[in-house]
Formats: structure tokens, C-alpha cells, sequence
């Protein structure tokens, strides 16, 4: 059987990562893992400042004061991985995913460590100060991980620099 590819996200799969994936994977069977985060560790200045670079200025404001409860978290990354899973129908081999808890860099590890997997993708939004620093999820797991890790921007198809 073919190594897995582990995919964490913090957004749900869309067209643009599922065109990414199969020209990936290509005509394989590659078994994928999707791996969503329940809730996400709020580092307000950072937050702020990704808003402001991205010149999102009522989303900037609006968060400082946002609170969810874990109740809407948990719901939130349901909807998540199964708009993920299935956009993902059709392509590679089994696919399965899970909610996880903590750090998801951690887990990540963890999980590429249980299974074997080949490689890791990473999809997220635009975080320029994270991105720009190199503390991202995909620069995080490719120091830690010792396997390819492909940093995907949600949405745009593009591939960030891990």
C-alpha cells in the first residue's frame, strides 16, 4: 500500500486545493488523511496585524472582541472537514480525516510518525506575519516532520515557500 499524504487545514478543501492534490497524486491510489483543528490558540496582536496587512480593517476590529465557545469551534471544524472530504471524492485512494486537539504542528507529527506518510500538505489562509517570520503550520512541520511538506494558500492554489 501506498504511504499516506497528511493534510492539515484550517479551511475547508475547495477546487483550487483539490486541482493542486490531483495533479499531485496523479492516477495513484495514495491514501490522504485530512486533519482539522478544533478551535485554533487566538494570538490577538498577530491576528490584528494579519487583518491590517491584508487590509481587512472591519475584520481587524471585529476580532478583538470576537469570543466563540467550544460548542461553535467544534461545529465549525465539522463543517470543515466534510467539505473537505468531500472535495476530495473521486481523487487518490481512501480518505479519511479527523478533528484534532491541541497543537496541530504536534499532531501532525505524531500522526506522519504512526502512519509512514510521504509527505505533508499544509493549507491556510494568508498569515503575513507568521509567513513572514517562518512560524507558520508549514515551516513549523517542515522542521519538524523530515518529510516534504507542501505549503498550499486556501483558495488561490498557490504554493508558499515551507
Amino acid at each position: 500500500m501506498t504511504a499516506p499524504i497528511l493534510i492539515l487545514t484550517e479551511v475547508a478543501l475547495g477546487p483550487a486545493e483539490r486541482k493542486a492534490l490531483s495533479e499531485l497524486i496523479e492516477g495513484t491510489d495514495t491514501p490522504l488523511n485530512v486533519l482539522v483543528p478544533v478551535g485554533r490558540k487566538r494570538r490577538l496582536v498577530v491576528d490584528f496585524l494579519d487583518h491590517l496587512s491584508m487590509l481587512e480593517f472591519r475584520k481587524a476590529v471585529g476580532d478583538l472582541s470576537t469570543k466563540t465557545s467550544p460548542e461553535s469551534e467544534q461545529a465549525v471544524a465539522q463543517t470543515t472537514l466534510t467539505g473537505s472530504l468531500a472535495a476530495l471524492e473521486g481523487i487518490g485512494g481512501p480518505r479519511t480525516g479527523e478533528l484534532i486537539q491541541g497543537d496541530p504542528v504536534a499532531v501532525l507529527a505524531d500522526r506522519a510518525a504512526e502512519s509512514g506518510a510521504s509527505q505533508a500538505i499544509v493549507v491556510t489562509l494568508p498569515h503575513a506575519v507568521e509567513d513572514t517570520l517562518h512560524t507558520d503550520w508549514a515551516n513549523q512541520a517542515q522542521r519538524k516532520l523530515g518529510i516534504p511538506v507542501l505549503h498550499l494558500y486556501a483558495g488561490t492554489g498557490f504554493i508558499g515557500d515551507s
